[in-house]
């Protein structure tokens, strides 16, 4: 999903209409526990990194942007699109990565997309563990829930994101062959082989990449495309909150 979220199901992150013209997307992501930049340039990744982290994408992720930027040989005058993931993910880890893309696309005059976590994951799925069936992605919240969402083999969207606790996810997704993937992938599937439904288990990395975020991107910008800036998406309030008396 990028931003604008649209509240249709039914949308693909795998067709991309032949163009006819370069596209550099610089693409950034802090949205969980890990901290990942990453320079696509018309059709290629021309470098990335990619650090897990509990905490410190503040710190990271700007000398990140540097060094990709280094490494690729690019300036910001060759850009012509930042990217961000949206969420859900953490609080502070989504307003640290969305603060950074709308600074630096600010700062450039450039527009600035979001996609989510959910279907960032979800585009990292090989095609032979998506043409097996639905693919069940599912993040961890540091609570008793997840952040869940289903997608077709094509990674058409077959419901909208939601936390939901493991027990609860029988009703997420069609009958038939289930691939799990994220990183609470091992504990849904747990739990879903308790309840009597056989899961596989996707060999795809668990949190979302930059590079993941910069090849959606690409399938959904077309230069002269008019963006709002991207916001977070949260499926909840935040655990603290602050009394304004």
């Amino acid at each position: 999903m990028w931003w604008p979220v649209s509240s249709s199901a039914n949308l693909s992150i795998l067709s991309v209409p032949k163009r006819g013209y370069a596209l550099n997307i610089l693409s950034l992501d802090t949205a969980l526990t890990a901290c990942s930049v990453a320079l696509w340039c018309d059709g290629a990744v021309d470098a990335k990194h990619f650090a897990p982290m509990d905490r410190g994408q503040s710190e990271a992720i700007m000398p990140m942007v540097r060094q990709v930027m280094a490494e690729a040989g690019a300036r910001f005058s060759d850009i012509d699109l930042v990217a961000v993931t949206i969420g859900p993910g953490a609080f502070t880890g989504l307003r640290i990565g969305l603060a950074a893309a709308r600074g630096l696309a600010l700062a450039a005059n450039l527009p600035c997309l979001g996609v989510t976590t959910l279907d960032a994951v979800a585009a990292g799925v090989a095609t032979a563990e998506r043409n097996a069936g639905t693919v069940l992605v599912v993040l961890e919240t540091k609570r008793d829930d997840v952040y869940a969402q289903s997608f077709d083999s094509d990674l058409n969207q077959l419901n909208l994101p939601s936390a939901v606790v493991p027990e609860r996810l029988n009703g997420a997704f069609p009958p038939g062959p289930l691939t799990v993937a994220g990183n609470a992938a091992p504990r849904v599937a747990a739990a879903l082989e308790r309840a009597g439904i056989s899961v596989s288990l996707s060999t795809a990395p668990g949190l979302p990449d930059a590079a993941v975020v910069a090849r959606i991107a690409a399938q959904h910008w077309r230069p002269g495309q008019i963006l709002s800036p991207p916001s977070p998406l949260y499926l909840r309030p935040p655990a603290v909150t602050r009394s304004l008396d």
